[in-house]
């Protein structure tokens, strides 16, 4: 069987770190991308010195020369692409102190879309060519239960906050952006999925969550791996579907 490759971003750490892990497990490629050299180096070794087929791959999502850097080198090293895992992503306010919308910079909602949203765009969009040459190419959204509109409208739900104007509508975004890439790709091998990992304890939240990282990146790469029968255009958490 040949081997499958999956290029996992913002993979030097965190939940992206442990998905890359995850993946090589299930005997995986993977491409750790990463914007930093030196910790993207760092992260590849580390999962080599574990028995995984991990290569360091520069990649920054907000960089279209970057992007296009990337998949490029993919191409000629590997031909094509088996998995992408779009989990590079950023919050500019956190969940203790983050103001009130009213109070947000719009240069903050800004950032947090070039990266959570065009990013995602910008790398399916120059990787899929690569997973279009794959018998089964599988794209997972790295998205957030705070991107439920119908949890976060909920008065009695306990994901009713926090109120993160930033970092919640971007990841909405991101699902509405999973729905059109799925639309186009349906009937082709191509499945697309947004996945909630679950409250994580990483540096985004400064280790606040009570699931670890790798407890997120289980249900990450479970979706990755799907079979032929998996859903594409869902919006995925580890017990199932979660509200729109």
């Amino acid at each position: 069987m040949t081997t499958q490759i999956a290029l996992i971003t913002g993979a030097n750490k965190g939940i992206g770190f442990e998905t890359a892990r995850a993946l090589g497990g299930r005997g995986m490629t993977v491409l750790v991308g990463a914007r930093s050299a030196d910790r993207g180096e760092r992260a590849a070794a580390a999962l080599a010195a574990e028995g995984i087929d991990a290569r360091f791959v520069q990649v920054d999502v907000t960089d279209a020369a970057s992007v296009e850097a990337a998949a490029k080198r993919i191409g000629d090293e590997h031909g094509r692409l088996d998995v992408l895992v779009n989990n590079a992503g950023i919050t500019t306010t956190d969940a203790a102190g983050s103001p009130p919308p009213s109070a947000v910079a719009p240069e903050l909602v800004r950032a947090a879309f070039e990266t959570n949203v065009l990013g995602v765009v910008a790398v399916t969009n120059a990787m899929l060519p690569l997973l279009r040459r794959s018998p089964a190419g599988r794209i997972v959204n790295v998205s957030s239960g705070l991107a439920s509109l119908g949890w976060l409208t909920d008065p009695h739900d306990p994901l009713n906050g926090p109120n993160l104007l930033p970092y919640n509508t971007s990841k909405t975004a991101l699902n509405a952006v999973t729905v059109a890439y799925a639309r186009e790709l349906a009937g082709t091998p191509v499945k697309v999925n947004a996945v909630a990992p679950g409250y994580c304890a990483t540096d985004m939240n400064g280790h606040a969550g009570p699931r670890t990282a790798a407890q997120g990146a289980a249900v990450i790469a479970g979706v990755a791996a799907q079979g032929p029968d998996g859903p594409s255009g869902a919006y995925l958490a580890e017990d199932g579907p979660l509200p729109w």
